[in-house]
């Protein structure tokens, strides 16, 4: 018989259906115990450093993966002077990565870390860069702002909903700057929608949609396993956190995005990059009212990637649908096998609103019986889309202490909306929120319990 992907990672059905039974309770107490927010240390927060208007920022960064933890490193060896911020130091758990990182940006030995705390303990660091996988954005970001440090997290903000609002607690009770990795909402073409929203030139908002669609022929996700990928060379226990102790795999620690446990597929990857700018580009941004989200998986590529590679177990196509309480809907459809897709339009009662991929324009079409009320518009040559302007926006943010664009209360909302997706396909129900009592439920008013660790699938019946 064929293994799923969870019997490649965990072992065979039997075995999963002891640690059901006699484990998964006590893991995920443990969990949800490890990840509780933790007392604010005020003593933490004041002695942080004051940073004015001209001042340079020392950054840290912890992990600097292949991908965007790469590109945030080398963006801030480049662009040193021109964000007026230096690195600091750095943390990663595989040591060929540590030493790329000291040689990159000419570190000294005491300011490359396999331990995050030693980073943190740093009173000559102002802020973190995580570019982790999901399952450590929240303990990481927790004890940075513990730390006094300010917050740059990439997307998703969280791997599950509980420990999103316990970063989002301890942001408001440490007033440190948050920024989510979501670089569309550095994007001018959103501010200038939330503009022309806000001054009521579309009418009502009434839905809108966006998508973020790709096409790899070998499997989104099937990035190269380094040939320095063994154990010895990777605190692999660490690596794991809260997620249950597994065996070490290569296939697991360069591909987590194609299985549940360390991520929550297109939904964590791809679906932030959408939700951030278009809940933004409302004006106002809202707690999801109700979602519900469908999910499918009927191309299978990861057959033509290289022999004995599995197949993952998040799919490969999802469409979201969140209803808000003003009445706007917000669709998004993430894809993996098929790239082709519309643009991106939020619609009015009065007139639509088209804003380019990159966010670089924005046009206003004015409904056919309304066009003797409201005049077209179209602005182009906005600032883009780039992961440079949202690192400096950050940065800028820390000098100022405005809030950054894709801040915490933002980035909340968006993390409620693509949990609930999450809890929605897997469940195959449509989840609706309480924002005042934080609590998910059917729409039969049965509670759900939220997706943790150790998660088994309840019984909504």
């Amino acid at each position: 018989m064929q293994k799923t992907v969870h019997d490649t990672l965990t072992g065979s059905s039997t075995r999963r259906d002891f640690i059901k039974k006699s484990a998964s309770a006590a893991a995920t107490v443990a969990a949800v115990n490890q990840l509780k927010t933790p007392a604010y240390s005020q003593s933490a927060a004041s002695a942080a450093r004051v940073i004015g208007a001209n001042d340079r920022v020392n950054v840290g960064f912890i992990g600097i993966g292949p991908n965007i933890g790469k590109e945030h490193y080398e963006n801030f060896v480049k662009n040193a002077g021109a964000y007026n911020a230096s690195i600091g130091g750095v943390c990663d758990l595989f040591n060929k990565r540590r030493d790329w990182a000291k040689t990159a940006a000419n570190l000294k030995d005491d300011q490359v870390y396999s331990e995050y705390r030693k980073l943190l303990d740093r009173k000559d660091i102002d802020a973190i860069l995580i570019a982790t996988h999901d399952v450590w954005h929240a303990r990481l970001s927790i004890d940075s702002m513990e730390a006094g440090k300010h917050i740059y997290c990439e997307k998703p903000m969280t791997r599950y909903l509980g420990e999103a609002f316990n970063v989002y607690d301890v942001a408001k009770k440490t007033g440190r700057i948050y920024q989510v990795g979501s670089q569309g909402c550095s994007a001018l073409g959103w501010h200038k929608a939330a503009e022309m929203i806000r001054g009521g030139k579309i009418g009502v908002p009434v839905w809108a949609q966006g998508y973020y669609c790709r096409n790899k022929p070998k499997g989104e996700w099937n990035y190269t396993i380094e040939r320095e990928t063994k154990e010895e060379n990777i605190d692999w226990a660490t690596w794991l956190g809260p997620v249950s102790k597994r065996p070490f795999s290569g296939e697991s620690f360069h591909r987590w995005r194609k299985f549940y446990p360390f991520c929550a597929g297109l939904l964590g990857d791809l679906a932030p990059h959408r939700l951030h700018p278009l809940m933004l580009a409302t004006g106002n941004p809202e707690f999801p009212k109700r979602v519900a989200c469908i999910g499918t998986s009927n191309v299978h590529p990861d057959k033509l990637a290289e022999p004995g590679t599995p197949a993952r177990d998040v799919p490969e196509h999802q469409q979201v649908i969140a209803e808000f309480p003003s009445g706007l809907l917000i669709t998004v459809t993430c894809s993996s096998v098929s790239e082709k897709s519309p643009g991106f339009v939020i619609y009015g009662s009065k007139a639509s609103l088209e804003i380019g991929n990159m966010g670089e324009r924005i046009k206003m079409v004015p409904e056919r019986d309304y066009a003797e009320e409201v005049d077209p518009e179209d602005v182009a040559g906005l600032q883009p889309e780039t992961v440079p302007n949202h690192e400096k926006n950050w940065l800028d943010s820390i000098r100022s202490g405005k809030p950054a664009n894709a801040n915490v209360d933002l980035a909340i909302r968006v993390q409620t909306v693509v949990s609930l997706a999450e809890m929605s396909e897997r469940l195959k129900v449509a989840c609706l929120f309480d924002e005042k009592t934080r609590k998910v439920t059917t729409e039969g008013g049965k509670e759900i319990p939220p997706i943790t660790y150790g998660w088994t699938t309840p019984n909504l019946s």
